[in-house]
Protein backbone atom coordinates (compact mmCIF):
# COMPACT_ATOMS: atom_id res chain seq x y z
CA UNK A 1 0.00 0.00 0.00
CA UNK A 2 1.15 3.52 -0.72
CA UNK A 3 -0.20 7.02 -0.02
CA UNK A 4 0.47 10.01 -2.26
CA UNK A 5 -0.45 13.54 -1.14
CA UNK A 6 -2.45 15.41 -3.77
CA UNK A 7 -2.04 19.16 -3.29
CA UNK A 8 -4.36 21.70 -4.84
CA UNK A 9 -2.59 24.98 -5.62
CA UNK A 10 -3.16 28.22 -7.47
CA UNK A 11 -0.97 28.01 -10.58
CA UNK A 12 0.30 24.43 -10.55
CA UNK A 13 2.96 25.22 -13.18
CA UNK A 14 4.48 27.90 -10.95
CA UNK A 15 4.12 25.66 -7.90
CA UNK A 16 5.96 22.84 -9.65
CA UNK A 17 8.79 25.19 -10.49
CA UNK A 18 8.90 26.46 -6.88
CA UNK A 19 8.97 22.94 -5.40
CA UNK A 20 11.78 21.98 -7.79
CA UNK A 21 13.87 25.06 -7.03
CA UNK A 22 13.12 25.47 -3.32
CA UNK A 23 12.67 21.90 -2.10
CA UNK A 24 14.61 19.86 -4.66
CA UNK A 25 11.69 17.99 -6.24
CA UNK A 26 11.91 16.52 -9.71
CA UNK A 27 8.93 16.82 -12.06
CA UNK A 28 8.04 13.46 -13.58
CA UNK A 29 4.88 14.15 -15.56
CA UNK A 30 2.10 16.67 -16.13
CA UNK A 31 -1.38 16.53 -17.63
CA UNK A 32 -2.84 19.76 -19.02
CA UNK A 33 -6.52 20.27 -19.73
CA UNK A 34 -8.04 22.62 -22.32
CA UNK A 35 -7.62 26.20 -21.13
CA UNK A 36 -4.12 25.60 -19.81
CA UNK A 37 -4.85 24.41 -16.28
CA UNK A 38 -2.97 21.41 -14.95
CA UNK A 39 -5.03 18.43 -13.88
CA UNK A 40 -1.95 16.71 -12.50
CA UNK A 41 1.74 17.36 -11.99
CA UNK A 42 3.65 14.44 -10.51
CA UNK A 43 6.68 15.37 -8.41
CA UNK A 44 9.36 13.11 -7.00
CA UNK A 45 10.84 13.96 -3.58
CA UNK A 46 13.35 11.11 -3.35
CA UNK A 47 11.41 8.28 -1.72
CA UNK A 48 8.03 10.02 -1.98
CA UNK A 49 5.70 11.34 -4.65
CA UNK A 50 3.44 14.38 -4.45
CA UNK A 51 0.81 15.27 -7.03
CA UNK A 52 -0.21 18.88 -7.71
CA UNK A 53 -3.35 20.17 -9.39
CA UNK A 54 -4.67 23.59 -10.22
CA UNK A 55 -7.75 24.92 -8.47
CA UNK A 56 -11.06 24.14 -10.16
CA UNK A 57 -13.48 26.29 -8.11
CA UNK A 58 -16.44 25.29 -10.28
CA UNK A 59 -15.90 21.72 -9.03
CA UNK A 60 -15.18 22.69 -5.42
CA UNK A 61 -11.46 21.92 -5.82
CA UNK A 62 -9.82 24.72 -3.82
CA UNK A 63 -6.35 25.47 -2.50
CA UNK A 64 -5.41 26.58 1.04
CA UNK A 65 -5.28 30.15 -0.28
CA UNK A 66 -8.99 29.93 -1.13
CA UNK A 67 -10.16 28.14 2.01
CA UNK A 68 -8.04 30.13 4.46
CA UNK A 69 -5.30 27.66 5.40
CA UNK A 70 -4.63 23.98 5.93
CA UNK A 71 -4.43 21.62 8.89
CA UNK A 72 -1.97 19.36 7.07
CA UNK A 73 1.81 19.51 7.44
CA UNK A 74 3.99 17.68 4.92
CA UNK A 75 7.12 16.34 6.66
CA UNK A 76 10.22 16.45 4.44
CA UNK A 77 13.35 14.76 5.80
CA UNK A 78 16.76 15.57 4.35
CA UNK A 79 20.46 15.14 5.07
CA UNK A 80 21.09 18.91 5.14
CA UNK A 81 18.07 20.72 6.57
CA UNK A 82 19.93 24.01 7.03
CA UNK A 83 20.66 24.26 3.30
CA UNK A 84 17.11 23.22 2.35
CA UNK A 85 15.68 25.69 4.90
CA UNK A 86 17.69 28.59 3.47
CA UNK A 87 16.81 27.65 -0.09
CA UNK A 88 13.09 27.61 0.77
CA UNK A 89 13.31 30.98 2.54
CA UNK A 90 15.26 32.50 -0.35
CA UNK A 91 12.50 31.28 -2.68
CA UNK A 92 9.80 33.05 -0.65
CA UNK A 93 8.68 30.60 2.02
CA UNK A 94 7.29 32.08 5.25
CA UNK A 95 8.60 30.81 8.60
CA UNK A 96 5.86 29.23 10.70
CA UNK A 97 8.15 27.61 13.29
CA UNK A 98 11.86 28.55 13.37
CA UNK A 99 14.41 25.88 12.56
CA UNK A 100 15.99 24.43 15.68
CA UNK A 101 16.94 21.28 17.54
CA UNK A 102 13.79 19.48 18.69
CA UNK A 103 13.46 17.20 21.73
CA UNK A 104 12.53 14.23 19.52
CA UNK A 105 15.99 14.17 17.93
CA UNK A 106 15.49 16.17 14.76
CA UNK A 107 16.62 19.56 13.61
CA UNK A 108 13.16 20.80 12.64
CA UNK A 109 11.24 23.85 11.50
CA UNK A 110 8.03 24.64 9.63
CA UNK A 111 7.47 26.84 6.61
CA UNK A 112 4.44 27.87 4.61
CA UNK A 113 5.06 27.84 0.88
CA UNK A 114 3.72 30.59 -1.42
CA UNK A 115 0.76 28.33 -2.24
CA UNK A 116 -0.46 27.99 1.36
CA UNK A 117 0.85 24.51 2.15
CA UNK A 118 2.76 23.83 5.37
CA UNK A 119 6.03 21.88 5.33
CA UNK A 120 7.99 20.50 8.25
CA UNK A 121 11.65 20.39 7.20
CA UNK A 122 13.73 17.97 9.24
CA UNK A 123 17.04 16.22 9.67
CA UNK A 124 17.68 13.42 12.17
CA UNK A 125 20.50 14.58 14.46
CA UNK A 126 20.31 12.06 17.30
CA UNK A 127 18.43 8.98 18.42
CA UNK A 128 16.00 9.55 21.28
CA UNK A 129 14.17 6.90 23.26
CA UNK A 130 10.39 6.86 23.42
CA UNK A 131 10.60 7.46 27.17
CA UNK A 132 12.79 10.55 26.71
CA UNK A 133 10.40 11.93 24.10
CA UNK A 134 7.39 11.32 26.37
CA UNK A 135 9.14 13.00 29.32
CA UNK A 136 10.15 16.06 27.27
CA UNK A 137 6.68 16.35 25.71
CA UNK A 138 5.05 16.16 29.15
CA UNK A 139 7.32 18.93 30.42
CA UNK A 140 6.56 21.06 27.37
CA UNK A 141 2.80 20.61 27.74
CA UNK A 142 2.83 20.97 31.55
CA UNK A 143 2.05 17.46 32.70
CA UNK A 144 3.91 14.58 34.29
CA UNK A 145 5.10 11.82 31.97
CA UNK A 146 3.20 9.36 34.20
CA UNK A 147 -0.16 11.19 33.99
CA UNK A 148 -2.63 9.21 31.93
Amino acid sequence: MEITPHLVVRDAARASQWYREALGAEELDRIEVPGGKLLQVELDFGDARVVLADEFPELGVLSPLSIGGTATVLHLSTDDVDALWQRALDAGAEVRQPLGDAFWGERYGQIVDPFGHRWGLAQRVREVSREEIARAAAELFGASANDG
